[in-house]
């Protein structure tokens, strides 16, 4: 089997017209008319996950985050992530990243958390100006998703809630642990100025990983209440997900989630 053959199915779960404009998507390493027996998935491609891809025999890694983010002007091993990508090159590793392509895709990373808190009536945070309905399944596109509680609860509950669903030992939220909330609005990774979506839309909360203080004093301000997991716990699930769907589509080839990727943040 070919590269590209699993780039075509990658790209109906997550298509590239999905993402954000100042994202870089797709093939970032590699030819796609190589052959592949294995493949692995991460949320970061780090040395230590780059190391395990080529002692394990990966073909292909599909990492949520994407390496080059930023143009580069050179590329030598000077630099952990130069050394890790001329490694990657030379033991012939491609490297396909979704990143937001997969946030707002319709069985993505978003849908994911808000199917995990119990959500009903799901649709985009932020849906697309003037967008058709997705083709396969006449759902609304957009980023970012909200949805409804099947009955309100206090916000401390809510918490609670994440923290078991996400296997969290504690985490960060702003708000009255008393105030009640039904309405909320779900936006994976570090994704604060989706607050201002969450708002217009009548969200009573925002579960987001990470947001600055600042926002977190705006929120505060602004009467929304935010859940903040942390960026790995939001987004890391999705990519042993994403192992299970590639596993599912091709079951004869080797694919496993990184078993060495871990947050680094550590809860004392």
């Amino acid at each position: 089997m070919l590269i590209a053959e699993v780039l075509k199915y990658l790209q109906e779960l997550a298509p590239l017209d999905l993402a954000e404009d100042w994202d870089n998507v797709g093939l970032l390493i590699g030819t796609a008319q190589a052959e592949v027996s294995s493949i692995m998935t991460c949320l970061t491609l780090t040395p230590d996950v780059a190391e395990e891809a080529i002692r394990e025999g990966a073909d292909l890694i599909v990492s949520h985050h994407p390496v080059l983010f930023r143009a580069v002007k050179q590329l030598n091993d000077r630099t952990a992530e130069g050394r890790m990508l001329l490694d990657l090159i030379r033991a012939g590793v491609a490297v396909y990243s979704p990143h937001t392509c997969y946030d707002s895709a319709q069985a993505g990373i978003n849908r994911q958390l808000a199917q995990t808190c119990g959500l009903r009536n799901v649709r985009p945070l932020r849906p697309r100006a003037a967008a058709v309905d997705d083709a396969a399944t006449g759902s609304p596109i957009g980023a970012g998703r909200l949805g409804e509680l099947s009955q309100p609860i206090q916000l401390s509950e809510l918490v609670e809630l994440v923290k078991r669903c996400l296997k969290q030992p504690a985490m960060q939220f702003v708000g009255h642990p008393d105030r009640e909330v039904s309405r909320v609005g779900v936006a994976c990774g570090a994704a604060a100025e989706f607050m201002h979506d969450a708002i217009r839309e009548g969200c009573d909360v925002l579960l987001t990983g990470e947001a600055r203080f600042h926002a977190c004093l705006e929120a505060r301000t602004s009467g929304i209440a935010l859940i903040l997991p942390g960026h790995y716990a939001t987004e890391r699930p999705a990519m042993i997900r994403m192992a299970q769907f590639l596993k599912g589509q091709y079951p004869d080839l080797n694919t496993w989630a990184s078993t060495s990727e871990a947050d680094p943040i550590q809860w004392a």
